[in-house]
């Protein structure tokens, strides 16, 4: 990784916390070099339009969720396995990255680019498991369906990120109430919900 790479990586990181924890608004680039450990220059030479910086990064973790969520989802034959790995991953990184999770409980659903994760990879695999015959419900409750997703997925975020629920417990459970919702049985979804999460 060069020079540029890494300052980039610490400005962005920095500049997430920030925006989690103060809103779009009211980050000045003095505060953000402070935060990241730069110069206020080296946030210019990175990044010459600062005030783009959150719909940068925004579209920055959209994509990169959006790849990791459809990498993993292209092992998967059974959608249902796929949905429940797709909301799962959100909720461990949530765990794992704590200031990413803020970030995302807090623009969400409001940011175009983030509200773009859920129109990606998660609606692949629930049409593909509606036209497979694994859901059910019709096609045009489709974007209320991956509304429902969202929002279980973030609320189990936020258990995590407030230490109310351990990352697998409340993983878990998200994935078993989504795959409820859409019509596997009780016992199925409970054995999809908790299959092959890691011990840690």
């Amino acid at each position: 990784m060069n020079e540029i790479s890494i300052a980039q990586t610490k400005i962005c990181e920095a500049a997430m916390r920030l925006f989690a924890q103060k809103g779009t608004s009211e980050v000045s680039v003095s505060e953000l070099a402070q935060a990241a450990g730069v110069a206020r220059g080296t946030i210019y030479n990175n990044f010459p339009m600062p005030e783009r910086l959150f719909e940068e990064i925004a579209t920055r973790l959209a994509n990169e969720m959006h790849e990791r969520i459809a990498a993993q989802s292209n092992q998967f034959l059974d959608p249902a396995l796929a949905v429940a790995n797709g909301l799962r991953q959100f909720v461990r990184r949530a765990h794992d990255e704590p200031d990413w999770g803020r970030f995302i409980l807090r623009f969400a659903l409001s940011n175009d680019s983030l509200k773009g994760v859920w129109a990606g990879q998660p609606a692949i695999d629930l049409m593909r498991g509606l036209n497979e015959g694994r859901f059910s419900f019709q096609p045009h409750q489709a974007p209320s369906i991956l509304a429902m997703i969202a929002g279980t997925g973030l609320t189990a975020m936020l258990l995590v990120l407030e230490g109310h629920k351990s990352w697998r417990e409340a993983a878990t459970s998200a994935a078993e109430f989504v795959l409820r919702a859409l019509g596997v049985s009780e016992s199925e979804a409970q054995a999809l919900a908790g299959s092959g999460l890691a011990a840690k």
